[in-house]
């Protein structure tokens, strides 16, 4: 009797196991998630020693001297099932508490969140907080080949809340329209709202490709910034490459006193000239200048050659850089008291990802 108990119990597990498989048959199973992320750490040294911050260094995430520092630790989590995606982008480190200055005095960010929607394969929109589609440089340092900031970066958007629609136009060509927060605030109440876009062709090849991207709207009630800007790479060889950058920043503030606006305008231009002669080593060269005649950004103008190597193993790179800042006006201290125009930085960086 124990044995055909045993039997019938069996059975009906199987019958059970069966009949569940058989009824979820018709269910898709969801992917996995995509589980992606980078660590960096550097030592800067500025040749002229300033003691106080932020040690010469103007444009972002460098702000030390004669000091290892912690770069940012990331961890990112991908999901899509069907027409809808969902991204989690988490930061932590000085890296990320200053790309998200707006959310408070923290090291841990979030550096981006949002869900995207795909009705068809012509267009899919994308709801929450993502990075600037503005300028050539991104926020994880693993993807940037200089280790250093450029002034362009530094002074333009970080990230947009908001809505937006990316548009396939046919070809290499896309669209992409929206409306977002003021730059860089995850929640703005009773605030004004920037419209954003991005004209975005190439080459069948992918060898040229091209990015005209666009921000204009209040920031604040006495604040208006507008600013066009161009992306462009060519891929000269396999071994070869060029990286150009341009940009404008209207700002108008008004006077709450007497109501009156004033404009300033500032302008950047970077080159990047990227070599790779063989797969472990590579070399780039950016030179940056920036037009800065209404001094909006206190400098007058500024001109940056940054030298960097990059020393490849596997998901390693070492980057040694020298970069040399030299400005209009005397806006870098070589001693406690005493500034100049001009200053020179080492760098050593590391970074990882997986």
């Amino acid at each position: 009797m124990k044995k055909i108990s045993s039997t019938i119990i069996s059975c009906l597990a199987v019958s059970q196991i069966v009949f569940s498989q058989g009824t979820d048959s018709t269910k898709k199973t969801p992917p996995p998630v995509t589980i992606t992320g980078s660590v960096d750490a550097y030592y800067r040294y500025n040749f002229n020693n300033p003691k106080t911050a932020p040690y010469n260094s103007p444009t972002s995430f460098t702000h030390s001297s004669n000091s290892f520092e912690l770069g940012m630790a990331s961890i990112r989590a991908d999901h899509s099932f069907g027409k809808v995606s969902a991204t989690v982008d988490l930061g932590f480190g000085t890296r990320a508490e200053e790309f998200a200055y707006n959310d408070g005095n923290t090291r841990f960010a979030i550096k981006q969140l949002y869900v995207t929607y795909a009705p068809s394969a012509a267009i899919k929109f994308t709801l929450g907080t993502w990075g600037t589609h503005v300028g050539y440089e991104v926020l994880d340092a693993y993807l940037n080949r200089n280790y250093s900031m450029s002034y362009m970066f530094t002074n333009g958007p970080f990230s947009h809340t908001g809505l937006k629609a990316d548009i396939s136009l046919g070809g290499k060509s896309a669209l992409m329209v929206g409306i977002s927060n003021p730059t860089d605030y995850r929640t703005a109440p009773g605030m004004p709202k920037s419209f954003i876009a991005q004209f975005s062709t190439g080459s069948k090849d992918d060898k040229f490709k091209a990015f005209l991207n666009f921000v204009a709207g209040k920031q604040t009630d006495n604040k208006k910034v507008i600013q066009p800007d161009l992306v462009a790479t060519y891929a000269v060889s396999s071994k070869f490459g060029l990286g150009f950058n341009a940009t404008l920043q209207s700002v108008k503030i008004k006077d709450p006193a007497t109501s009156a606006w004033t404009t300033s305008t500032w302008s950047g231009y970077a080159l990047y000239l990227n070599l790779d002669p063989v797969s472990w080593f590579g070399l780039t060269l950016r030179g940056e200048y920036i037009d800065d005649k209404d001094e909006y950004l206190g400098f007058k103008n500024v001109f940056v050659p940054t030298l960097s190597a990059n020393f490849k193993i596997d998901n390693l790179t070492i980057i040694p850089e020298f970069r040399l800042d030299h400005a209009g006006n005397s806006v870098f201290y070589k001693n406690a008291t005493e500034t100049t125009s001009s200053t020179g930085s080492f760098i050593l960086a590391a970074t990882y990802h997986f």
